[in-house]
């Protein structure tokens, strides 16, 4: 039987139902594709970003405590993690963020 994600440290039920809503369905699917992947497809899957949820997932495949990222090790994390954002921004609906974000300030943007 496979096991849960919620089996790898740092992760509970709800990164549980975020990952089989993003199609990744056991601790060893996430393990196979990796943090960055992983995160990927939950952003696409409707999961909103947050750089502590993103460091956590990365903290915890490496089997290490979530507050263990501090320094450069946590600045290079931030940088992929905005990497990531920018990255599935870009390819939800095929809209440049820039342009959805002045569509938005003008009130004629995508209602959410």
């Amino acid at each position: 039987m496979a096991e849960p994600v919620s089996s790898i440290r740092n992760l509970g039920p709800a990164m549980d139902a975020a990952c089989a809503k993003a199609g990744i369905g056991s601790a060893e699917a996430l393990r196979e594709i990796g943090a960055d992947e992983a995160y990927r497809r939950l952003l696409l899957s409707g999961m909103r970003p947050h750089f502590i949820g993103y460091f956590v997932l990365v903290m915890g495949l490496q089997g290490r405590p979530w507050n263990d990222c501090t320094g450069s090790e946590k600045t290079a994390l931030r940088v992929r993690f905005d990497a990531i954002k920018a990255e599935v921004a870009e390819r939800v609906d095929g809209v440049p963020s820039g342009i959805e974000r002045f569509l938005d300030e003008i009130g004629v943007g995508q209602k959410r």
